[in-house]
C-alpha cells in the first residue's frame, strides 16, 4: 500500500457513453464496461485493479450514472457497494468531481485524491504507481493541483496538450504554463518539436482542501450549490437533494472550469504506456496483431488477404474477412459496422444518422 494510504482516495469516473466505440459501446452498456481489447477484463475492471495495487479497496470510489449502478456492482464485486456513487444526470467532469469532493470532506478532511477515467489503458502499472506516489507526496506538502502529462510520441491531433516550465519545482514536477485543446496537425508538430509539451491524460492528484478551494474561487456558483446541502451527504437525504443540485450545475469539464484558470497547477511528465482508448484506431494500436497487422477480438475471426484491420466480433460468431486493407469491422448481435480506419471520426455522424432514421433502438 502507498504511504499514508488511509488518507488517500481514488475517484474513478465512469459515467460516459463511449459513442466513438459504437456499435459495441451502447448507451445502456458503454465502453468502460466492455473488454474492448479482448484481454479477458473490462476497462473498469483493469482500472480498479490498477489502483487496488496501492490503495485500499474501501478508499476507491466509482462515480457513474444511475443507469450504470448495477453494471458497476456486477463487474466490481470487491468494491464496497456504498462506494458506488451515482449522478442523476451527465454534467461533464466538474460537477462529478465537486460531488465526490464534498462527500469525502465529511468522511476525511485530510484526504488526498487521485481522479481518473474508468476507460483508459495503462500498460506499465508499476511506473504508473510510482508517478502517482510522487504526485501524492508533492500535494501533501503544497497547495497544488497536479495533472499527469504523457510524453508525446507523435503529433496526435485528438489529445489536449500541456505546456510546462523548464525548471523543476520538485523531482519531475513542473509548473503548467498553458493548456491547448486538440490542435491541428501543424500546431501539434510544433508542440512536439519544442519539447516542453505533453499530452493531457486527464488524471489528477490533489488534496481535498486544494480542489475545494479551487471550486470556491473559479466555479463559485457550483461550489455554493453543493455546499448548501453539505449536511445531507452520506445520509438517506442525499439522493433527494442531488437532482436539485445537478439541475443548477453548469455542464463543464474540470479542465475548462478550473485547471485552465488556476495558478497552482503542476504537471508530472511520464511514460507508462498510456492511451485514452478514444477510438477504434487507438484500440488497434494497443491490440496484439498478426504478421499482416490485423488485430482481432473474437475467437472465431478468420482473416484472408487482409491487412491492418481491426475486427471485433462476438466470441461464438464465425467472421471471415477477405481483401480489406485498413478497415474497422465491428459485429454485434444487431449491428454490423464496416468503416475505413481513416474515416473513424465520422462514426459519430453515422450514429446521428441512425438515430434520425431508426430512433434509439440501435444506440
Amino acid at each position: 500500500m502507498t504511504k499514508d494510504a488511509q488518507h488517500t482516495y481514488v475517484a474513478i469516473m465512469a459515467g460516459g457513453i463511449g459513442s466513438r466505440f459504437w456499435p459495441v459501446s451502447r448507451v445502456n452498456y458503454p465502453k468502460q464496461f466492455l473488454d474492448i481489447l479482448g484481454t479477458g477484463k473490462t476497462l473498469i475492471q483493469q482500472t480498479f485493479d490498477r489502483f487496488a495495487r496501492f490503495i485500499p479497496a474501501e478508499n476507491i470510489f466509482v462515480v457513474t450514472a444511475r443507469d450504470y449502478e448495477d453494471i458497476t456492482k456486477e463487474q466490481l464485486p470487491q468494491l464496497p457497494v456504498e462506494n458506488i456513487i451515482s449522478e442523476p444526470f451527465r454534467k461533464n467532469t466538474a460537477p462529478c468531481i465537486a460531488y465526490i469532493s464534498f462527500r469525502l470532506q465529511q468522511r476525511d478532511p485530510e484526504a488526498k485524491m487521485i481522479v481518473a477515467p474508468a476507460d483508459h489503458l495503462i500498460l506499465d502499472e508499476a511506473r504508473f504507481q510510482e508517478v502517482c506516489e510522487n504526485a501524492l507526496d508533492f500535494v501533501s506538502q503544497n497547495e497544488a493541483l497536479i495533472t499527469l502529462g504523457i510524453k508525446p510520441t507523435y503529433p496526435n491531433t485528438g489529445y489536449g496538450y500541456i505546456q510546462h516550465d523548464d525548471a523543476e519545482e520538485a523531482t519531475n514536477v513542473y509548473r503548467v504554463k498553458t493548456f491547448t485543446e486538440k490542435p491541428n496537425r501543424e500546431l501539434a508538430e510544433t508542440f512536439i518539436a519544442s519539447g516542453d509539451f505533453l499530452w493531457n491524460a486527464g488524471i489528477f492528484v490533489w488534496k481535498l482542501t486544494s480542489i475545494l478551494n479551487a471550486f470556491q474561487k473559479y466555479l463559485p456558483e457550483m461550489y455554493e450549490v453543493f455546499a448548501a446541502e453539505e449536511s445531507k451527504y452520506n445520509t438517506p437525504d442525499e439522493t433527494g437533494v442531488l437532482e436539485a443540485i445537478y439541475h443548477q450545475c453548469t455542464s463543464i469539464s474540470i479542465d475548462f472550469g478550473i485547471m485552465e484558470k488556476a495558478n497552482n497547477v503542476f504537471v508530472i511528465p511520464a511514460s507508462f504506456g498510456w492511451s485514452d482508448l478514444g477510438t477504434w484506431n487507438s484500440a488497434w494500436e494497443n491490440m496484439e496483431k498478426d504478421y499482416l497487422g490485423n488485430a482481432c477480438a473474437g475467437k472465431r475471426v478468420m482473416v484472408i488477404d487482409a491487412t491492418h484491420c481491426v475486427v471485433h466480433a462476438p466470441q461464438e460468431k464465425l467472421v471471415v474477412l477477405q481483401g480489406l486493407d485498413d478497415y474497422i469491422v465491428v459485429d454485434t448481435k444487431d449491428v454490423l459496422l464496416i468503416c475505413q480506419k481513416d474515416r473513424e471520426q465520422e462514426i459519430k455522424e453515422y450514429t446521428a444518422e441512425v438515430k434520425r432514421n431508426m430512433g434509439d433502438k440501435f444506440l
